[in-house]
């Protein structure tokens, strides 16, 4: 059951009719923490300069238990809270990819990419390791341990010849160790995956993180290392990416949200080369990839998944979410439909119908406008909330 409420704009006119629920279809996910710019008459504007509590179109985000890691993406830079943030607007304590908490620009305003970044849009950390996908320096930048202070060196980098070197795929032909904007980073089932989104692929190495230069053991997406088609040169099938974005899973379940053909992909068992999906999620079959821009929405359709998150235990607390970037909202499930079913949840929005950005009023702690990036950890979820310039903590009370 639910009302139809009628929003007017400026001129007074009817502009939309919105359903308002009943029952909220948010399963007790309610906004925690707020971090970013605040939200004076109702706009997150960032700030001219930045400040280590602000931030600009962030588009990633990882929350474990000790630690929230922030791809701030317009500022070229990330940031670390040491431990879970529980006050809005909190300054971050640690800033990576610029010389300071007031620097922007890309490798670190013209210092140079040894310690800087051009839009990173990965974050991870992993048995104590941080690792960030560097996504426009076409490179993968890991810290050996949490970085306790600013500016600090990567220990390692992956997908170039050196610290200094910024070219697409190393600045030669497409190969199994290259890269091209790797956009999403994830360890699953004992494997390091990126989400090579230039190159239209996945790559997979065996006993997590791979030494610099070492190719990858899986490749999907592609017939061959060299080749990078969007679609493998046809149309949407079941083992072809358009902008592969992030990857979440298990030890027997792989999950790929493939943005560009508004669908997630999911392999079960775990694929051990270049193999065709077993489901697909956001489209009719895998054939489909067909943008639904107008509404009303429905839970079954996506438009530009950038992210997807995993976490608990199969058959008992296990949940999926789904950043529905377009259609600013997130989607959630209990368990994993590998039967193609739509969400059980939403947040964001008053309905699986509606879409609007900050719900067509303003921003609020319950809004989003393009969210981006997710992390699910227990009963917290983080959201990078790119165009409100903010990540909100929401918790299931």
């Amino acid at each position: 059951m639910s009302r139809l409420t009628v929003r007017h704009n400026v001129g007074g006119r009817p502009a939309r009719l919105d359903p308002e629920p009943e029952i909220s279809l948010a399963d007790g996910w309610q906004p925690e923490t707020w971090l970013g710019a605040p939200a004076t008459g109702g706009l997150a504007l960032p700030q001219a300069a930045p400040s280590m509590a602000w931030m600009y179109s962030p588009r990633a985000v990882f929350l474990g238990a000790d630690h929230l890691v922030v791809a701030d993406s317009g500022n070229h830079r990330v940031l670390i809270w040491h431990g879970v943030p529980d006050t809005d607007e909190q300054p971050a304590d640690v800033v990576l990819g610029q010389p300071d908490g007031t620097t922007e620009g890309p490798a670190a305003d013209g210092r140079g990419p040894e310690r800087g970044m051009h839009l990173p849009t990965g974050v991870l950390v992993h048995d104590g390791r941080l690792v960030v996908a560097d996504a426009w320096h076409h490179r993968i930048l890991v810290w050996n341990e949490v970085p306790q202070t600013d500016d600090v060196a990567p220990d390692m980098v992956l997908g170039q010849p050196d610290a200094g070197s910024v070219e697409p795929n190393g600045g030669g032909t497409c190969s199994a160790s290259s890269l091209y904007w790797p956009f999403g980073i994830a360890v699953v089932g004992g494997r390091f995956w990126i989400a090579d989104t230039g190159n239209r692929r996945v790559l997979g190495w065996d006993g997590g993180l791979p030494e610099p230069g070492r190719p990858a053991d899986v490749l999907l997406g592609q017939p061959g290392p060299e080749a990078r088609d969007e679609n493998r040169g046809a149309a949407a099938g079941p083992a072809s990416f358009r902008w592969p974005h992030d990857i979440a899973g298990r030890d027997d379940l792989l999950l790929v949200a493939d943005a560009g053909n508004h669908r997630l992909l999911g392999w079960s068992p775990m694929p051990d080369a270049d193999a065709p999906a077993t489901f697909v999620l956001g489209q009719s079959g895998f054939d489909g990839a067909d943008e639904w821009p107008y509404g009303p929405h429905t839970n079954e359709r996506f438009r530009f998944p950038y992210a997807v998150g995993l976490d608990g235990t199969p058959g008992a607390d296990e949940r999926l979410a789904i950043a529905d970037t377009a259609n600013n909202r997130v989607l959630l499930w209990d368990g994993v439909p590998t039967d193609g079913r739509g969400a059980d949840h939403v947040l964001a929005q008053p309905t699986f119908a509606t879409n609007g950005e900050n719900r067509w009023t303003a921003v609020k702690h319950d809004t989003l406008c393009w969210p981006y990036g997710l992390s699910l950890c227990g009963d917290r979820l983080a959201v990078s909330d790119s165009g409100n310039n903010r990540v909100v903590i929401w918790r299931r009370r």
